[in-house]
């Protein structure tokens, strides 16, 4: 199974409960090939839960966003491979070194996998940014173009970022490396972010760049998850 070829859609399976996440991987079936796990369920389901995913051949975007020393950060992406991830996330705040070492334990383990590097949380704004790196600093827009490329040169095979800086990392990255795009809200789901504040309907990230797309609550807490899905695939058709 290769969750970067087909259907654009990953769907977050940002459940707290694993019988609830594995029960909507039931319900969603055939419709959706590729699920997100984050920091939520795998702290509390574990490796097991991953590999339950990957033995029914579905592709898992591990969304864990390592960030230590690269040594660390080595170890931990073979333990992620080990597990049969296709994505996997690394903070492109770690640095070159780091980056580079995440890359390597990719190319060693044979797996094609891919490293992507997160530029800038969508929960964060300029306001936040200056609180974090000080007065006169750099923008949110200038600090993702500049992660993405320290990302890109030192191995990551793509990017994670909001739609708003779809555009510019497409154009400073090329056609093939994958961006993928959280945040994404369908233009007739409810308006609930849960802190993203650079958000974008499934149609708007993908004209401005993004070559995948994450949906969560618009798909998970949908009365009819698989006809949500169906949805927004009319949406971006159309």
């Amino acid at each position: 199974m290769d969750g970067l070829t087909g259907s654009p859609l990953i769907v977050a399976l940002d459940h707290r409960d694993p019988g609830a996440a594995l029960a909507c991987v039931e319900v969603l079936g055939k419709d959706v090939r590729c699920y997100k796990v984050g920091s939520v369920l795998f702290t509390r389901a574990g490796p097991a839960l991953v590999r339950r995913l990957t033995d029914r051949r579905l592709g898992v975007f591990l969304d864990l966003k390592f960030h230590d020393t690269p040594v660390t950060v080595a170890g931990a992406v073979e333990s992620a491979l080990d597990l049969g991830v296709e994505l996997l996330t690394v903070h492109a705040s770690g640095g070159t070194a780091m980056i580079g070492a995440a890359r390597s334990a990719v190319d060693r383990s044979g797996s094609p996998a891919r490293l992507l590097a997160v530029t800038v949380l969508t929960s964060l704004g300029d306001a936040e940014l200056e609180q974090i790196a000080g007065p006169g600093s750099r923008t949110l827009a200038e600090s993702v173009l500049a992660l993405a490329r320290l990302a890109l040169d030192a191995g990551a095979h793509g990017l994670v970022a909001s739609a708003g800086e779809a555009a510019a990392l497409r154009a400073l990255a090329g056609l093939e490396p994958p961006i993928v795009v959280p945040g994404i809200r369908p233009s007739w789901s409810a308006a609930d972010h849960r802190g993203q504040v650079r958000t974008a309907t499934p149609a708007e990230a993908l004209r401005a760049g993004a070559s995948h797309l994450v949906l969560g609550r618009a798909v998970t807490q949908a009365p009819d998850p698989a006809d949500a899905v169906r949805r927004i695939r009319a949406e971006i058709a159309a």
